[in-house]
């Protein structure tokens, strides 16, 4: 005669399923943090446009009328000369 229901599990395999479940469950909630964490990160690819050059700036400074064309050109000769060495 067959026993149909004995089938016990040992202490061996009552520790292997608990560990089972417990990593199961360890590994879900890690994905869903690590799923959480990268939805709420800022984008890398939301740059700060750069700074514009000093010559753009002298430049729209000359065309806005701020500044005459000659202190123009004295300003960017400032601009690329070379820089002053103290004595």
């Amino acid at each position: 005669m067959m026993f149909w229901y004995d089938h016990d599990v040992s202490g061996w395999g009552w520790f292997a399923m608990s560990a089972g479940m417990i990593l199961f469950w360890a590994l879900i909630i890690t994905l869903a943090v690590l799923v959480f964490r990268a939805l709420n990160q800022p984008h890398e690819h939301t740059h700060l446009p750069a700074a514009p050059a000093p010559e753009d700036i002298l430049r729209e400074r000359l065309a806005r009328g701020e500044i005459e064309e000659e202190e123009y050109r004295r300003r960017l000769a400032a601009l690329h000369a070379p820089p002053l060495t103290k004595p």
